[in-house]
């Protein structure tokens, strides 16, 4: 592992080992590893599934393994702390997806679209409703779990594969201090497009686009041009009446991710006439002690929203 590859999962683990999870006993779940979603760039791309060992709801939770924008097959573990889904019979799906520095966010999104149309085009092979799937996540996988509550998209039903046909929506979030408006973070104005507080993940902000003449993937520098693609990486900006119900738990002392950040996406939500419920950590930062108990909260809250409809068997 080289010097730099080392400071940037240093950097992830800042960003979201700092969550304080206890060492969980391990739960009953029967574990599918590396079952491949998608290729970029002839690498694949990977998920593990997790499915409850007592008897399964029907219900498919997809759990974002994303650490400041760094995803590795060995962050998917946390599934383990997902004690409460398993007792309650979700089944989850840890997706692993393309990391920064390699990869901005706008490519990390499309790794999270391909994988949500996967597990719906496979959903009833692992006995899942393709119409009952929430997503969760912590810190950046809280972040990219609302761009995919607030973007998720149909399908292009005339594509030749497939996974490309099928929808990339879900049917409820519940994340943990999640960034939500990089151009107002913390405050009106506060630009953290990699700067600021977060200049220690620049790399998933290092926006490169196609360049038709010369057919190479040139850096984004127009200034203009990188605010436009921070608004649009921003979940706040996508937030309508078709977004998915949400709800945030975030601690009112994060030094990383100012709670104002879900303050304000749940007025949003609650604006655009989405049920959006934000719970408060008193004196918690950027995670906080005996957090798998909270997963009894996000459990309540699929519970909720992603109840069977009456003909489903």
């Amino acid at each position: 592992m080289t010097r730099g590859c080392h400071r940037v999962r240093q950097a992830a683990a800042a960003f979201v080992l700092a969550a304080g999870w206890g060492a969980a006993a391990e739960p009953a779940f029967e574990r599918t590893e590396d079952v491949i979603y998608g290729r970029k760039y002839g690498t694949a791309l990977t998920l593990d599934v997790f499915r409850p060992k007592g008897p399964a709801n029907g219900v498919g939770i997809v759990q974002v393994v994303s650490g400041g924008w760094f995803s590795s097959h060995e962050m998917a573990g946390v599934a383990t702390r997902m004690a409460p889904l398993f007792e309650r019979g979700y089944t989850v799906f840890a997706v692993v997806h393309g990391s920064q520095p390699k990869f901005a966010i706008p490519e990390i999104l499309e790794d999270m679209h391909r994988a949500v149309r996967f597990i719906r085009v496979h959903a009833r092979e692992y006995g899942v409703d393709p119409d009952r799937l929430g997503i969760t996540g912590g810190s950046a996988g809280g972040h990219l779990s609302l761009m995919m509550g607030t973007c998720g998209a149909e399908g292009d039903p005339k594509a030749k594969d497939p996974v490309d046909r099928e929808s990339s929506r879900v049917q409820a979030v519940a994340c943990f201090y999640p960034p939500t408006d990089f151009l107002n973070f913390g405050k009106p104005g506060e630009d953290a497009i990699g700067r600021g507080i977060l200049a220690s993940f620049a790399g998933a902000f290092d926006f490169r686009e196609l360049d038709p003449g010369s057919r190479k993937l040139v850096p984004v520098t127009n200034e203009a041009r990188i605010v436009e693609i921070g608004r649009q990486v921003s979940p706040i900006t996508h937030v309508r009446a078709s977004s998915a119900p949400t709800l945030i738990i975030h601690g009112d002392a994060d030094p990383h991710v100012p709670i104002q950040q879900a303050e304000i996406f749940v007025a949003k939500m609650k604006e655009a006439g989405v049920d959006a419920k934000l719970v408060v950590k008193p004196g918690a930062k950027h995670g906080w002690p005996d957090m798998d108990k909270d997963m009894e909260q996000i459990a309540d809250w699929f519970d909720a929203h992603l109840k069977p409809a009456r003909a489903a068997k």
